[in-house]
């Protein structure tokens, strides 16, 4: 695995070449054209600026003194105008990879009295977090302890609570990145709890207080592991991974490498399982490497004419993480060295389970994974709930995730392979949560994933009481999906609308690896089986040219929807059913 740690750096360097020309001579970052900046870019180029210095012990790249850049950006990040968590924690820990022990930091001496007083404040402010940003709170403490600002170290504290509040939000131990609307349902199971951990690992491993690290890595391991082992079983076999909720893409991609190799350095994975592990990294590293990576000019390209990602991200702070995690992989696969040798490369294997997030009497939620070599069907079908930053997105909702296959745009909503009936003000999705979830074989050895929904709830997330319930079966058997869904209402109304849709995509045209999945010229082959609604097909809607409808990957070309658009009187003890079934057209990208 040298040589792949080399690579990283290599690839580490390219990135930061292109990117360090940005940082303005008071510390802020430049936006890539057309972006706008978000106010958190210089924490990020500090903290890929400083592990890069531990990766290299290099004290200039191209011309640039790295420690004068890393005071500039931490000081624009300590006098941000807004309050800026993350970006203030990544700030932090960049000036810890130059070392611990203030009287020993090159990058501590270069600051001005103003900047360290700052700095020293707002490490202390924290407030109590439910979600990520208790993560961030971790990194601020183990910085203002291992600098020299504090005697007292709450570290060990902030972890703990960390550690509980999953034990409180997850019958599982999964994480749970709660929201603050208390009047939404509760249970956002995404990727961010990957992400905290490796953020928590990071921090830790910089900690100048070595027997805390070692106790508190015992603590995080037991829930850590779930990501671990969740991951193989998500990543298909073009390498593309983590595929529904926010911060996918290419940072779904990061996160997902880097918990691996974290758990790998510190012993985590058994030897048994090195073929496995070693597979996964290897297709999840060349999928961000071509998907992402301009190959021209060596820099990451995570938005463009055709592809998209959430606000929180630009180019510019994407270049710069990358750059850090690409460091951060060639230490860690140096610690490693030849302690997982692979062997051989595993088979593809059939996968159809479902993963329970939560458990209580009020809700269940989960994720559905499957994957059917023979047919290259590969997919998440997610049941949990949307943060209120992103109930206006697609990312959360109950269908199945494949990119190249079944796809969204970003940042938008639309019912995307799901019913959407609108009663009133109220407008009703079967997604978020469940019950009774089940999995079994049924006939012709086909897996079948129901569950129910007593209450209906809002796009918005919110129970909709009274109206009415709703059951779902979904049916797999190999490349094939048949879906149903049925409704009752509780006492006689009036739908005003019901629609569905469906979106047909590419890979993008330039950045995609030749094994991409994508759909042949016979499409989704979708099939009406039952429509109690009597919805009609719309006129195929052409979007190829609508910036609104980028996904992660590519570009979303058409819209197919089926709507019904004038009043139905639904009826109380009355089923109304909608089924249909596909039969995608799978192909590669380049074939």
């Amino acid at each position: 695995m040298e040589n792949f740690a080399e690579q990283c750096l290599d690839m580490a360097r390219s990135i930061l070449s292109q990117n360090l020309d940005a940082i303005e001579d008071n510390g802020t970052i430049r936006p890539f054209p057309n972006e706008n900046a978000t106010g958190h870019e210089s924490g990020h180029a500090a903290f890929a600026i400083g592990e890069y210095f531990r990766a290299t012990n290099e004290e200039t790249l191209d011309g640039h003194n790295l420690y004068d850049l890393a005071a500039r950006t931490i000081t624009a990040q300590a006098f941000a105008q807004e309050s800026h968590e993350g970006g203030l924690a990544y700030a932090s820990l960049g000036l810890l990879s130059f070392g611990s022990a203030k009287d020993r930091n090159p990058i501590w001496e270069r600051l001005l009295e103003p900047t360290r007083s700052q700095l020293d404040e707002q490490l202390l402010e924290r407030n109590d977090y439910n979600n990520h940003y208790q993560a961030f709170n971790i990194g601020k403490s183990v910085t203002r302890y291992s600098v020299g600002l504090s005697k007292k170290d709450e570290t060990g504290k902030l972890i703990d609570r960390f550690l509980e509040r999953i034990e409180e939000n997850s019958s599982s131990g999964y994480f749970d990145d709660v929201d603050s609307d208390s009047n939404k349902l509760s249970g956002t199971f995404d990727i961010l709890g990957a992400s905290s951990f490796v953020f928590i690992r990071q921090a830790l491993q910089l900690h100048a207080n070595i027997n805390l690290r070692e106790r508190k890595l015992a603590s995080l391991r037991t829930k850590a592991e779930k990501y671990i082992k969740l991951i193989p079983d998500m990543v298909r076999q073009d390498g593309t991974g983590w595929s529904y909720g926010r911060s996918i893409g290419a940072y779904g991609q990061m996160y997902s490498i880097s918990i691996i190799l974290q758990a790998m350095r510190d012993g985590w994975i058994s030897k048994t399982q090195a073929d496995l592990y070693q597979d996964t990294v290897k297709k999840l590293f060349l999928n961000f490497f071509i998907t992402y990576l301009n190959q021209e000019h060596g820099y990451l390209v995570i938005r463009d004419d055709e592809r998209n990602t959430e606000p929180a991200y630009t180019n510019r702070i994407a270049n710069f993480d990358a750059a850090r995690y690409l460091c951060q992989w060639s230490r860690l696969i140096k610690s490693i060295g030849n302690n997982y040798p692979s062997e051989n490369t595993p088979k593809p294997r059939k996968i159809g389970r479902f993963i329970n997030f939560d458990k209580t009497s009020k809700k269940e939620q989960g994720l559905f994974v499957y994957q059917d070599p023979d047919s290259g069907l590969s997919f998440q079908l997610p049941l949990v709930a949307p943060r209120s930053e992103h109930i206006d997105t697609c990312d959360y909702l109950a269908f199945p995730h494949a990119p190249g296959i079944f796809d969204c745009p970003v940042n938008k909503y639309m019912p995307i392979l799901i019913p959407e009936l609108t009663f009133g003000d109220k407008t009703i999705i079967p997604a978020y949560y469940g019950k009774n979830c089940t999995t079994k074989v049924g006939m012709r050895n086909a897996l079948q994933f129901s569950y129910e929904q007593p209450t209906l709830i809002t796009k918005e997330g919110v129970f909709a009481n009274g109206i009415g319930s709703c059951k779902v079966n979904w049916v797999f058997s190999g490349g094939k999906i048949n879906c149903e869904y049925i409704f009752k209402v509780e006492n006689q109304i009036q739908l005003n609308r019901i629609r569905y849709s469906i979106a047909i995509s590419a890979p993008h045209s330039t950045y995609r690896i030749g094994t991409s999945f994508t759909l042949g010229e016979e499409g989704h082959r979708a099939e009406v089986l039952k429509d109690d609604f009597q919805a009609q097909w719309k006129q195929t809607e052409t979007v190829s040219q609508d910036p609104n409808y980028r996904t992660h990957n590519g570009k979303i070309h058409y819209i197919q929807t089926l709507e019904r658009d004038h009043p139905l009187i639904m009826r109380k003890g009355t089923e109304y059913r909608l089924a249909l079934s596909f039969e995608p057209d799978i192909t590669f990208a380049d074939a």
